[in-house]
């Protein structure tokens, strides 16, 4: 990172990134699957939280989330790791109860940043009446924040990645491009229009998107993080045994990313993605370079990307204001994965 950002001036000098998702896949596989019937969500299909019964009309949601920071301001910075946090327990239909808090901290670090840090995080998280119960916090050179999240759901509702069927619409509830913005920031080359136009989108809650989506009868859903658009639509295709058709040209940009991505403000995320996910990949059109770096570009706090009934897709749009619709759900083709 650049020596004016948030993690030089806490004397973070690395820039973590997510970990490779190819590497993951390949460990995940060969860890041995737990048998409890308890469980409704595992780690099995690489889903956003995990859901465990408790009883015939209650589930737990439980998901952990922490990065680097993405933004300069520490406040914000905080702010931003809630909602990312957050955000998982929407994707899988639940409600968030209970937060605990994930620290990393270079301990000659300036408390004041610290302080600044939490107060973010406390305040997004009663933006979405889930409470801050404690934490657990480590002595480290870099500076990495977040949360674990505890909801509940119904267990005869849970949305999961698995659900998508044939016939069904695609649609996304926040345009792409965190990542480069922030890529670019680091470099020093974004304009603050754009920043502050990331760190909005980045702000804004997917409790919203989520509450207008569930009375419409969605039948999968995930939400687009870390590892990008096409990351994640691989998982959902891949769990559902589905192809997902995505309409390129319909994809939404975040001001400036387009020019980020044409001077090439990758991160190495977005570089691991692309190795990991390109090989699902069929496309029926030739894109522009900016554009399909920007398909495997890393999201923070990104929206739900949920497949829903096609009579629902316009009642959905037309209450979430925000969502577009980008593709379609196909049977089973030769990729799980066909960008049009």
């Amino acid at each position: 990172m650049a020596e004016s950002n948030l993690s030089a001036r806490v004397k973070g000098g690395g820039c973590a990134s997510k970990l490779s998702p190819k590497i993951l896949d390949q460990v995940l596989s060969r860890i041995p699957r737990q048998t409890n019937p308890a469980v409704i969500v595992g780690f099995d299909t690489a889903d956003d939280a995990g859901v465990y019964q408790l009883s015939a009309d209650c589930a737990l949601v439980q998901t952990i989330d922490f990065f680097t920071p993405v933004v300069d301001d520490p406040f914000t910075f905080g702010a931003v790791a809630a909602a990312n946090a957050l955000s998982d327990v929407w994707a899988m239909g639940g409600r968030p109860l209970t937060a605990l808090s994930v620290l990393a901290w270079p301990g000659s670090g300036d408390l004041e940043v610290l302080e600044e840090i939490l107060r973010g995080g406390a305040e997004k998280m009663q933006e979405a009446s889930c409470v801050i119960l404690g934490g657990h916090s480590v002595s480290d050179e870099e500076l990495k924040f977040g949360y674990a999240v505890t909801g509940t759901v119904d267990p005869r509702r849970v949305l999961t990645n698995a659900g998508a069927q044939p016939g069904d619409a695609l649609v996304l509830t926040k345009r792409i491009g965190t990542g480069v913005v922030s890529s670019a920031l680091k470099k020093r080359i974004a304009a603050k229009r754009d920043v502050d136009a990331a760190i909005q989108s980045m702000l804004t809650l997917n409790r919203g998107a989520c509450e207008a989506l569930l009375p419409l009868g969605p039948h999968g859903c995930t939400d687009v993080t870390g590892f990008g658009l096409i990351g994640h639509a691989r998982e959902m295709a891949l769990a559902s045994g589905v192809t997902l058709e995505i309409d390129t040209a319909a994809v939404q940009f975040l001001p400036g990313a387009l020019e980020y991505s044409r001077q090439q403000a990758y991160s190495s995320g977005l570089r691991n993605n692309r190795e990991f996910a390109f090989c699902v990949v069929e496309a029926r059109v030739e894109l522009p370079p900016e554009i399909e770096a920007l398909l495997y570009d890393p999201q923070t706090s990104g929206g739900l990307l949920a497949a829903l009934p096609e009579a629902a897709a316009g009642q959905f749009l037309g209450a979430y204001p925000a969502a577009y619709r980008v593709g379609r759900v196909l049977e089973r083709g030769a990729k799980p994965l066909l960008l049009i």
